[in-house]
């Protein structure tokens, strides 16, 4: 479906039909596939290559469909995906590397993912070296000859700051180091990484691949002989599978991912300028903002800002800019208090005491994670209704 547009192959790309010719994709709830004879399962069971249905811990319809969309979507090779976006990132690294390897990444990444780094990670002899994600000499200075991997979000989560990835890439490429870009804020709708240099692609498909907050899934996209030799051996062995049904509900929810991103991020642009003019806000960040320090580098990498921002408020101490941010949070009516994003419903959290609660106040401080910093995650409502809501908080 090469020649098609991306709108077109996000509602058709992957789309397998049965001899029953259903138009909505089929939803395949089976554990297992049967036989016609013994040679038969012995000689399915010796081909493990794309549309051989044995088991669904590594192989099912419903799971194929949603890899082979995504891959379309991202303009990479092969997807395999996996069970949740944390399982993703853990797929891409343990399918790659090994005792005795480093990994460089960005400080501004997912609290959990911070964690699976420096704790579960270094219990099996892979070292992690954080760095500043927009300064590239500390990317530099940070490899070893036993580095083999670099790991960025780009946008960061909550901050949102945006990654050179033609820089990067060529830091990593020179290091014989491979570049995995979580691509969960952007979508492929707006932005496509394996174009500007990296070598993997890693989704939370729980967010916006979804779109409506009700399932859990990951995913993984890259070359061929990257994916077939690296990531789908852990991921047929390990089993962080994702379940057929999961799977159908993330390809409906893909069906509308242009239409829903270009409109979060509108409401988001929309948001971000009217929280600039208030007074108790200290500082907003978002791509879409002149003021945002890499503005111009979102305006080449990305088509649009995104639908996620984050502010953050005055106080004259830490427990007092908490308590404000508390306090904000509290007073909303319409955003949704949690902790999820993606979702076609605004969310607001406090991501010092809750995303980013588990690492050490340390990392939180290198990370940018202050008391007074609030993440909104901007939905489809009215911007009007939003900045209406919004404004209850700010007056108190």
């Amino acid at each position: 479906m090469d020649e098609f547009n991306f709108d077109t192959l996000a509602v058709r790309a992957g789309s397998l039909r049965t001899e029953f010719n259903e138009h909505s994709e089929a939803l395949f709830l089976t554990s297992s596939f049967c036989f016609a004879s013994a040679a038969e399962a012995a000689k399915s069971f010796a081909n493990s290559t794309e549309g051989n249905y044995t088991y669904s811990r590594f192989a099912n319809p419903s799971v194929d469909m949603f890899q082979r969309r995504l891959a379309a979507l991202e303009g990479g090779e092969v997807c395999v995906a996996t069970a949740s976006g944390m399982s993703a990132i853990m797929a891409a690294v343990m399918g790659v590397l090994q005792a005795g390897d480093h990994l460089v990444s960005s400080r501004s990444i997912f609290g959990s993912t911070i964690n699976m780094f420096s704790t579960l990670f270094s219990r099996f002899g892979i070292q992690t070296t954080f760095v500043d994600l927009t300064d590239h000499q500390a990317w530099q200075n940070a490899v070893r000859p036993e580095t083999k991997m670099f790991f960025l979000e780009t946008p960061s989560n909550p901050l949102t700051e945006i990654a050179d990835l033609k820089k990067i890439g060529d830091i990593a490429k020179a290091a014989n180091a491979l570049l995995v870009v979580d691509n969960c804020l952007c979508t492929p709708a707006l932005q496509q990484p394996l174009k500007l240099g990296a070598d993997l692609v890693v989704h939370s498909a729980t967010k916006y691949l979804d779109g409506q907050g009700r399932v859990l899934g990951g995913a993984i996209v890259g070359s061929k002989a990257l994916m077939q030799e690296k990531i789908f051996p852990f991921v047929r062995n390990a089993g962080p599978t994702l379940s057929a049904f999961n799977a159908w509900v993330l390809l409906k929810g893909m069906e509308t991912l242009t239409v829903r991103l270009e409109r979060q991020s509108k409401n988001a642009l929309t948001l971000a300028q009217w929280l600039l003019t208030q007074p108790v806000v200290d500082q907003v960040f978002y791509p879409g903002l002149p003021s945002h320090p890499q503005y111009e580098l979102a305006q080449r990498q990305q088509r649009a800002g995104g639908a996620l921002l984050s502010f953050e408020v005055k106080g004259a101490t830490p427990e007092a800019k908490r308590a404000n941010a508390w306090r904000l949070i509290d007073e909303t009516r319409l955003c949704s208090i949690t902790g999820n994003l993606g979702d076609t419903r605004t969310t607001i959290t406090h991501p010092a005491t809750t995303t980013h609660s588990r690492i050490s106040p340390q990392a939180r401080a290198a990370a940018g994670i202050t008391e007074g910093l609030i993440r909104l995650a901007v939905g489809l409502e009215h911007s009007d209704d939003l900045q209406q809501d919004l404004a209850r908080g700010l007056g108190k």
